[in-house]
């Protein structure tokens, strides 16, 4: 049976969504290219998820926006994300599979699950599945950097950095503002 590598991106900022992503790898994967997403510099994940969906045998990306993350808290939505990446990779393929994924909680699947702590900097496809969620939710933040400049959004990513919360206060919450976080 494979391993299907679950983790998630997002977390932690006070806009934008909760990305997750869900990855099998194959034989042959070339695994020394693979570490914890946050020990990586934004380029060198940006090369690295080229060649995850290129080699891999299957991967998916699931999304919970900001407003489910209100509706829901952080926790519920990131297993929200979790199940849309699963459910994403698992169409595309029939693969049977065992799912690891990063943290304490796994979601809702029809497969087995296991939670790993700290699994994306020890196991590779979580590895895999930590890239690929960070690099995708950078991708968006960078756009909607486009649409909302005055938040800095292709610097912080939504983090709540001093400049974050500090265009948080002089212009008010942006449209994908997480409006149940603190800043």
């Amino acid at each position: 049976m494979l391993v299907c590598g679950i983790d998630e991106a997002g977390r932690g900022p006070l806009a934008g969504p909760v990305c997750a992503a869900a990855v099998i790898l194959g034989e042959g994967f070339p695994v020394e290219l693979l570490n914890d997403s946050k020990k990586m510099t934004a380029l060198r994940r940006k090369e690295v998820h080229q060649i995850i969906c290129l080699q891999a045998l299957a991967f998916g990306v699931g999304w919970a926006s900001h407003t489910e993350i209100d509706e829901l808290n952080i926790l519920q939505a990131s297993l929200l994300a979790m199940k849309r990446a699963f459910e994403d990779m698992i169409k595309k393929t029939d693969i049977n599979v065992t799912v690891i994924v990063d943290g304490t909680f796994v979601p809702n699947l029809n497969v087995p699950c296991q939670a790993v702590v700290k699994a994306d900097g020890k196991i590779v496809q979580v590895m895999a599945a930590s890239i690929v969620a960070k690099h995708e939710r950078d991708l968006y933040m960078e756009k909607m950097a486009q649409l909302y400049p005055l938040y800095g959004y292709e610097k912080h990513k939504g983090y709540p950095t001093k400049s974050h919360k500090e265009a948080i206060l002089k212009f008010g919450p942006s449209p994908i503002q997480r409006l149940t976080f603190r800043c």
